[in-house]
């Protein structure tokens, strides 16, 4: 089985600035790591394989720096690894992104492909379905477990808010991972030696253009139109409320509640 897995290298802290213009975040002196979701999906992907041959290939869209993304997943188990980059590229907003991506993929080849949930620096979790519409192949998304697989199908668990599916795919297919999925496993010495021997291809815009909606890739390309941006601001302390007996606290949140027209 040939699986890819799409990651995306993202800000490893908090504290992100945004450039007032674009809207979009500033990478620059901002250490960055797999997306944990993403990071999921290759520990299952290596599963797979390990249970039913095959291949794993890693895929990152994004700025050179990508690379030691790809590298760390190649020292994880995966066989190779492919950067997506382009000038043509940048600024791409999640309907953008998943058209040049189904560029890609389709120049690679697939019988499954599995995408994190969502990326932390985003939190859109829209990657990975419109990716699966684009290549038209069937999806299922919010993956906690798979309980079996095989070259023709999988049936795997997938989380709802009351309770969870289970569902049976046909490949090819995509799914996207969540962090009970599995739990990724380190980078091993050998790997690292032998991640830095392998080389990570570089699909450009010239690779997949005849593929692409041209008007339809980078930030001009980008249906989704940022209003306005900000950082995340701390909250007050709020009101504490000390030594009080159980019906006052009770009396004393209910009389806020009423102040505040709630109830």
């Amino acid at each position: 089985m040939k699986i890819i897995v799409c990651i995306k290298q993202v800000p490893d802290t908090v504290e992100v600035k945004i450039d007032p213009k674009t809207g979009t975040l500033i990478r620059d002196g901002v250490p960055s790591i797999i997306n944990y979701d993403d990071k999921t999906g290759i520990e299952a992907a290596l599963q797979l394989k390990e249970q039913l041959g095959g291949t794993v290939t890693v895929v990152s869209m994004g700025p050179p720096q990508a690379e030691v993304a790809l590298r760390e997943a190649l020292a994880m188990g995966c066989d190779d690894a492919y950067l997506v980059s382009a000038r043509e590229f940048g600024g791409s907003d999640t309907y953008a992104t998943s058209g040049i991506l189904a560029g890609a993929v389709k120049t690679i080849g697939y019988d499954m492909i599995i995408t994190g949930r969502q990326a932390i620096d985003g939190d859109t979790a829209q990657v990975g379905p419109q990716l699966a519409e684009k290549l038209s192949i069937p999806q299922v998304s919010y993956v906690e477990e798979v309980f079996e697989a095989t070259e023709e199908y999988v049936v795997v668990k997938r989380q709802f808010e009351s309770g969870y599916h289970k569902v049976k795919i046909q490949t090819p297919c995509l799914l996207t991972a969540i962090a009970e999925l599995a739990e990724p496993r380190y980078m091993s010495v050998r790997g690292i030696v032998e991640a830095y021997e392998k080389e990570i291809k570089t699909i450009g815009f010239e690779d997949i253009k005849d593929g692409l909606e041209l008007d339809m890739i980078g930030l001009k390309g980008s249906p989704t139109n940022v209003y306005q941006s900000f950082t995340k601001e701390l909250k007050g302390a709020g009101t504490v409320l000390k030594d009080l007996s159980v019906e006052e606290a009770v009396a004393a949140i209910i009389q806020k509640m009423e102040d505040k027209f709630i109830i």
